[in-house]
């Protein structure tokens, strides 16, 4: 009789008593391991998930908290407390009628400040009731003492104002007026943005997976990860490490989601086919995660290391979204690689029900698992012409690369930060069609005693500057008019005196023009460069400052944080694919690509949209969000063809990793897309333009770049792409 064959036994077929020997342990001690790793994340998510609703606690919206310390506002803004309660936010009331303003009228609005201050508003001093020239409309400005209250106050008053005459239309504008609107835009983000979000990649799961089961544990572990998140993030905002807002919130939201369900794409393509090839779940489970440990740890690696770059920024938003943001990346990641191998394993082919992958591993050796026709044409059609289309796809996007350069960024006014309009904005321009515009909201000038007149001289000598006053604790109204404004002073000022502090005063210049303008900022630069020779001591602050040293700042970050993630990114991926030419050839794709979002989005936003402009943040985070996350799509996919080619050489290795990959990598890209286009839901400009930039972005790159760009280019150079490893030899 011949010899009988050896036969190759799978750990999977060996006997328990073999596996115990093997150090494998048992089945149900596998079991334990997997349930308490999940009772740990319920756990997580039971203390954390609370923190949710809790967030809006620890973040703020003012743009003078985010300002660097060296900044001009940010300064002024420290000094002024020794003048007056700065925390104070002016709340400008303005009425508007017909005609003149009646008597009966005047009488409503002369006794308007008491009556709301019975009625719980807290304010300090309020100003008299201000007429126009025209008699046609009236300013009352009341400070609003509780910065942490100002925004419901608002609304009380906007409340009590639906009551006033008939013959008065009135608006509530002003510091306060803008931060309640903007409250109320962000209000959707603790409830209606996440539904949104999971909703969306629900849907798009269920059509990816064909599986009802399978969907739903994808997202518990996406906010598994977002729980654990809030947490840490909401202590690091407490103990006052960062400094968070509105627009951090949802963005680390969307972030987290997006990328735990990116993560989880990645882990489930592994352990479906692991499935295929192991009888055993667990032994699937052990070779899946082994598989996805290293891409989901470079990807994510990546983005973290993308996203902590914008600690060098001197915004404080920017530096917050920093470690925010990779405090997501890091448990998107750990859930990614805890929670959800440990809930599969439990569930094992079930998870996939209807479609349960049944043990044939046969169908991995012959690739018939791997034979999805769309894909295979696809790798077919790239490897036929690959200099052809990797040609053509390159003038495509370098053609709406040069388009980016028409995107405007010097940034929006606030009276415009909120689509569709708010009631503030109206009562802005209701003011400036009766009052200078920057009534109520001045540039504060703090200033050396010995230079008041100096500087009183050249506001006075400016056209953007409509009137200036002194703070003055003896003055009635707080303030004492000087220079110009003071001719024909009325008695009741006649014993005041400026009110002077560490040898300085603090003047306030009320603009000609609305403070969020454009020509508002002009004055400010115009006010800072005569100051340099009239007054040297002098310093400008208040709201149009704030908002020119924010445009300043955020300006110079872009300058200087997008070279930094570059070379980060690129010694990441040098590292990681063990080559010079590869790391290089994908980031000038990556950032090519980047560039020609940012073109269709120019396109869009001037022509379509016509947005007034955008905030200089907008381009920095899409350009860290499409090179950070660009670049997951990159290492998911040169990592398996990396793989691939060690045995089949660079360009059949190429060729399967792309059909194994393909979608994967698309569906990848369309969940992110979508997780990133639920922004848009909050009506804020940032948020939309931020919004379209990535989605669309993140598509370009999951579908052209990833799918004929890249792979022909590979195919064209060959093993020379590995330069210098060994692969390339």
């Amino acid at each position: 009789m011949p010899p009988t064959p050896k036969t190759s036994t799978s750990r999977a077929d060996l006997p328990w008593s073999a596996k115990i020997k093997e150090g494998q342990p048992k089945p149900g001690l596998r079991v334990l391991i997997a349930a308490l790793l999940v009772a740990v994340w319920v756990a997580v998510a039971g203390i954390g998930g609370p923190y949710f609703g809790k967030i809006s606690e620890v973040s703020t919206n003012s743009s003078t908290d985010f300002l660097p310390e060296s900044s001009e506002a940010t300064r002024v803004a420290q000094m002024q407390g020794d003048f007056y309660d700065s925390d104070a936010a002016p709340a400008i009331l303005i009425f508007e009628s017909e005609s003149e303003i009646s008597a009966r009228d005047k009488d409503y609005l002369s006794s308007l400040a008491d009556e709301l201050k019975t009625e719980g508003i807290d304010f300090d001093q309020a100003s008299p009731v201000i007429y126009s020239d025209d008699g046609r409309a009236a300013q009352l400005i009341l400070p609003l003492a509780n910065p942490e209250t100002s925004s419901d106050d608002v609304e009380t008053i906007r409340e009590r104002l639906a009551s006033a005459p008939s013959s008065l239309e009135s608006y509530v504008t002003g510091p306060a007026g803008f931060a309640s609107d903007l409250s109320a835009a962000f209000a959707g983000i603790d409830g209606i943005l996440l539904l949104v979000a999971l909703a969306v990649v629900f849907v798009i799961l269920l059509v990816v997976y064909r599986s009802p089961l399978l969907p739903i544990l994808v997202l518990i572990s996406s906010v598994m990860a977002l729980s654990a998140s809030i947490f840490v993030i909401w202590h690091m905002a407490d103990l006052g490490w960062v400094k968070i807002n509105g627009q951090v919130q949802g963005i680390l939201l969307i972030l987290v989601v997006g990328a735990a369900t990116d993560y989880a794409l990645l882990y489930v393509a592994r352990y479906r086919e692991a499935l295929i090839r192991h009888q055993s779940r667990f032994a699937a489970t052990r070779e899946a995660w082994r598989g996805s440990l290293e891409p989901i740890a470079a990807s994510g690696g990546t983005v973290i290391a993308g996203l902590l770059c914008l600690l060098f920024s001197q915004l404080a938003s920017n530096t917050a979204l920093g470690p925010v943001a990779a405090t997501g990346i890091v448990f998107s990641m750990l859930a990614s690689l805890t929670f959800l191998p440990a809930v599969l394993a439990l569930f094992g082919r079930v998870a996939f029900w209807p479609s349960r992958p049944k043990h044939d591993p046969a169908a991995l050796e012959t690739g018939a698992e791997y034979n999805s026709k769309l894909w295979t044409r696809i790798a077919d059609f790239v490897a036929a012409k690959p200099r052809a289309i990797w040609i053509t796809c390159s003038l495509l996007l370098a053609v709406f690369a040069l388009v980016s350069l028409s995107f405007r960024a010097e940034g929006v006014r606030q009276s415009e930060l909120v689509l569709g309009g708010s009631e503030s904005a109206t009562g802005q321009e209701v003011l400036a069609e009766h009052f200078p515009g920057g009534s109520g909201t001045p540039a504060n000038i703090v200033v050396d005693a010995s230079e008041q007149d100096d500087a009183v001289a050249a506001l006075d000598s400016d056209s953007g500057v409509s009137s200036v006053s002194v703070v003055s604790s003896d003055s009635p109204s707080g303030t004492l008019p000087v220079g110009s404004s003071a001719e024909n002073l009325p008695p009741v000022f006649a014993s005041a005196s400026p009110t002077e502090v560490n040898g300085q005063v603090l003047l306030q210049a009320t603009l000609a023009d609305p403070a969020d303008s454009p020509t508002a900022e002009d004055t400010v630069e115009r006010l800072r460069s005569a100051f340099e020779s009239a007054a040297p001591s002098a310093l400008v602050g208040g709201e149009t400052a704030s908002d020119l040293d924010t445009i300043t700042s955020a300006q110079r970050d872009r300058a200087v944080i997008i070279p930094i993630v570059l070379a980060v990114i690129t010694l990441i991926l040098m590292l990681l694919l063990r080559s010079v030419v590869a790391p290089v050839l994908l980031l000038v794709i990556t950032v090519i690509s980047y560039l020609a979002s940012l073109g269709v989005a120019a396109l869009l936003f001037n022509h379509v949209f016509d947005f007034p402009g955008a905030d200089p943040t907008v381009p920095l985070y899409g350009f860290v969000f499409l090179v950070a996350l660009g670049i997951d799509y990159t290492i998911f996919l040169m990592t398996r063809v990396r793989e691939e080619s060690l045995g089949l050489g660079t360009r059949e290795g190429m060729r399967k990793g792309l059909i194994v990959t393909g979608g994967v990598i698309t569906s990848a890209g369309i969940v992110l897309a979508a997780t990133f286009a639920a922004l848009a839901v909050i009506p804020l400009i940032f948020l939309v333009q931020l919004a379209f930039i990535v989605a669309f972005g993140v598509l370009l790159d999951a579908t052209l770049v990833r799918a004929f760009l890249v792979p022909a280019l590979v195919e064209d150079l060959g093993k020379k792409v590995w330069w210098p490893s060994k692969l390339s030899r």
